[in-house]
């Protein structure tokens, strides 16, 4: 890789490298901002935290690698999965113990998600061999957005139970809950509407620890403990531990389980993140090459070009982080925004936050402090972030300008809408459909592929 030493004021490029010092404070930052997503995801969906830690940093690795070094994305999980992850554990009769689901439970959860990678390895076969074109034609944004939305609304019921508590009458706890839940809420949402640069990137950790803050406040003046201890549970399924583990502890790694379930619940979720780490791909492409051009480099950096070998790379990077224990996941755009306010494109700094994610997920004081967060203050970061996914469905639609006065597409998107939400209330998430109990989200999905589809033949093609 080419060192700091020409143009060094303007960035770094994919292929050039930071000095030491440099690399090592860029990479922590990144690490930083990938965290409170993944760490949030792990601690919902009730999968372990040093094992999601961990395979956040290895499918990183892994992605830096699959794609030459080229592309600068750091994998992280995805918030799509929690609705598919919760219907499977709900058809398979599995609940979570102090916060974290049973082993076998993962196991099962793994096998949908080393699955889903296969749809995201097929559209990206799919642009390799037949253009970008091909992806848009079977997944418009009209398929895309509402099944994004759907993902984000079915999570409400989540999101309000973990907010507010159930008690049977006016409590000091139970109001110190709400208190802490909507605090956290609206903290979240102002730091991420009126900050700026590196601070506004973190929004999510903010939030929290600003609600930790008013948990703490309780604590010491209400004598009202909203915080939790590190269950047993997550200490006890690591695979070795020194000592009794309070130091250091290897993550809880465990093998997939074969469950067709998990498969119809988890596979199809990979529809919809594929516009995501598309788009990714349209903004680095830009802001690469801006920054080549103010380096007055000849080379052109043609990112978009590797849509293929990104999509292929996503999925191979779920089938890793689903083989270890972890849960499916992304490229995340809160890395993407923080290299573009940094100028810093360098795929070693990506390649040294993996490792140092890695590392992390060793220590077991640190994840003592993650599973400590009050589950109120989880509560009111699920409101803004489930809420986000929906409205990130549409913004697909806008974005891409979907007609919404035309009937082909009001009829995609009625159908994925109501048999989404409405499969979810009707049926607790799983639809029963001739003795099989199909996921909503992924009959959704399928059922508006295939409509769209069908309504799509003998249509005039677009110049």
């Amino acid at each position: 890789m080419q060192k700091e030493k020409n143009h060094t004021a303007v960035g770094y490029l994919p292929d050039e490298c930071p000095s030491p010092g440099k690399l090592i404070l860029y990479a922590l930052q990144q690490v930083i901002v990938m965290f409170p997503a993944t760490v949030t995801v792990a601690l919902v969906t009730g999968f372990q935290v040093s094992t999601t830690i961990f395979a956040s940093g290895l499918a990183t690795l892994f992605f830096i690698l699959i794609t030459g070094r080229k592309i600068p994305l750091y994998y992280g999980s995805s918030f799509a999965y929690l609705t598919a992850i919760s219907s499977m554990c709900a058809a398979e009769g599995f609940t979570k113990v102090d916060g974290i689901l049973p082993t076998e439970a993962i196991q099962y959860a793994q096998f949908g998600i080393i699955l889903s990678g296969l749809i995201s390895i097929a559209a990206g076969l799919l642009v390799r061999f037949c253009g970008r074109k091909a992806v848009e034609t079977i997944l418009p944004a009209s398929v895309t957005g509402p099944v994004a939305m759907i993902i984000g609304l079915t999570l409400a019921g989540n999101a309000l139970s973990d907010a507010v508590p159930v008690t049977e009458g006016v409590t000091a706890e139970g109001s110190w809950w709400l208190v802490v839940a909507l605090i956290t809420l609206i903290s979240t949402i102002l730091y991420s509407k009126y900050l700026k640069g590196f601070l506004g990137q973190l929004p999510l950790l903010l939030g929290a620890l600003t609600g930790c803050v008013f948990a703490a406040i309780a604590y010491f003046f209400m004598d009202v403990n909203l915080f939790r201890a590190m269950p047993a549970a997550a200490l006890e399924a690591s695979v070795w531990k020194l000592g009794d583990g309070s130091i250091f502890a290897v993550p809880a790694f465990s093998l997939p389980k074969v469950s067709w379930t998990a498969c119809a619940a988890i596979m199809p979720i990979a529809i919809a993140t594929i516009p995501e780490s598309t788009a990714h791909m349209y903004q680095l492409d830009i802001y690469v090459n801006d920054v080549a051009k103010r380096k007055g480099k000849d080379k052109k950096y043609n990112l978009a070009d590797l849509l293929d070998r990104n999509l292929i790379g996503d999925g191979i990077c779920d089938m890793i982080s689903g083989f270890v224990g972890g849960p499916a996941g992304t490229n995340y755009g809160e890395n993407i925004s923080t290299m573009a306010i940094t100028k810093v494109f360098s795929t070693a700094v990506l390649a040294v936050a993996a490792v140092i994610a890695m590392v992390i997920s060793f220590f077991t004081p640190l994840i003592q402090i993650i599973y400590g967060i009050p589950l109120a203050v989880i509560g009111g970061l699920e409101i803004y972030l489930f809420g986000a996914i929906a409205a990130q469905g549409i913004a697909i639609m806008i974005e891409k300008k979907v007609d919404m006065f035309s009937s082909k597409n009001i009829a995609v998107i009625a159908s994925i809408m109501v048999i989404g939400i409405g499969g979810n209330y009707a049926f607790g998430g799983n639809i029963p459909f001739f003795g099989l109990q199909v996921p909503c989200i992924a009959g959704a999905a399928i059922f508006g592929i295939f409509l769209n589809l069908l309504l799509s033949i003998g249509e005039p093609k677009e110049k």
